[in-house]
């Protein structure tokens, strides 16, 4: 039933649908201005960095020859692409003049090492968080596994590369396992932190209701580690890519690391730092996905820069 209000308008059913859409057009509007705000600030950040390095070499405070400013060795894409053409399956079509572009060559590389990246990068997150809570779940499986995981977990990741190189040769497979035992063993004692840290009150009131370890497990203590273990992942996403760079250096085949040993042994800074300013791109991107992945699942969570803001 509608009303008449005293201007002789309806107001009704029909005059109320409106006030969600205002609502949710201001909530849209509102995210779109953070997200501008902060694509303003990182442009300023990623800017303010680049000229501060341009005024160093346009006042001669910076040698040219090994600290080129960010004009030169990003201003030419295509001389600096077909460095980026290491695989060894390309040096026929090379020799008749078929090779690929240089935006087809850095494309390849780069898909290459961002692979083994993620790859290693699931296979050590599987792996460490299936065996920390086996570590919690079993008492016999703790006192059994975790000394062995903590000898080996300050082992420098350049340790193991004689063995992936023993056990693989050469390949995907070494610079894979190397990302791999490289974050498993940090992740795992990572896991076994995040479960001691679960409150007692959750695991008390989960078996006062009646649920029994796996339930306690499966429906209290890996939730709430979750958002520990989402963090966790997007700071091994970095050491990943320190690792998988380190592996490719010793031959894999083609990727990201071997450029930047040829860059060092033909003394290119140019392309050092090119290769510099595309793993940085890359990383930042691939966080910035993380990111948004995990607010998205850990919708219920406040945001903890806001209130500190507040303070």
């Amino acid at each position: 039933m509608a009303v008449v209000t005293r201007d002789g308008e309806a107001a009704g059913p029909a005059a109320g649908t409106s006030r969600p859409a205002a609502v949710s057009r201001f909530y849209t509007g509102m995210l779109n201005l953070e997200w501008l705000t902060k694509a303003w600030w990182t442009i300023l950040s990623i800017s303010l960095f680049a000229g501060i390095w341009e005024l160093c070499w346009a006042f001669g405070w910076a040698d040219p020859k090994l600290l080129p400013p960010p004009h030169i060795f990003l201003g030419n894409l295509a001389e600096q692409g077909k460095f980026f053409n290491t695989a060894t399956r390309w040096q026929v079509g090379q020799a008749m003049n078929a090779g690929p572009s240089a935006f087809e060559s850095v494309m390849i590389t780069v898909g290459a090492t961002t692979a083994r990246v993620f790859v290693g990068l699931a296979m050590a997150s599987v792996l460490a968080i299936g065996m920390g809570v086996l570590i919690r779940y079993y008492h016999f499986f703790d006192k059994l596994v975790l000394p062995t995981i903590t000898l080996l977990s300050p082992v420098s990741p350049i340790a193991w590369l004689p063995v992936a190189i023993f056990l693989f040769g050469i390949g995907n497979a070494p610079a894979i396992f190397m990302v791999v035992v490289a974050l498993f063993f940090h992740m795992v004692l990572a896991t076994v932190a995040q479960i001691d840290g679960v409150s007692p009150n959750f695991i008390n009131v989960a078996r006062t209701m009646g649920a029994s370890k796996r339930q306690i497990y499966g429906r209290v203590i890996v939730p709430a580690i979750l958002p520990g273990m989402l963090q966790v992942l997007r700071l091994n996403l970095f050491g990943a890519w320190m690792v998988v760079l380190v592996a490719e250096s010793t031959g894999v085949g083609y990727g990201m690391g071997q450029v930047i040993m040829l860059a060092r042994n033909t003394f290119n800074p140019s392309l050092v730092f090119f290769t510099i300013a595309v793993i940085g791109v890359l990383g930042f991107a691939f966080d910035w996905l993380l990111r948004q992945a995990q607010r998205r699942i850990l919708y219920w969570l406040p945001d903890t820069k806001e209130k500190l803001r507040g303070l």
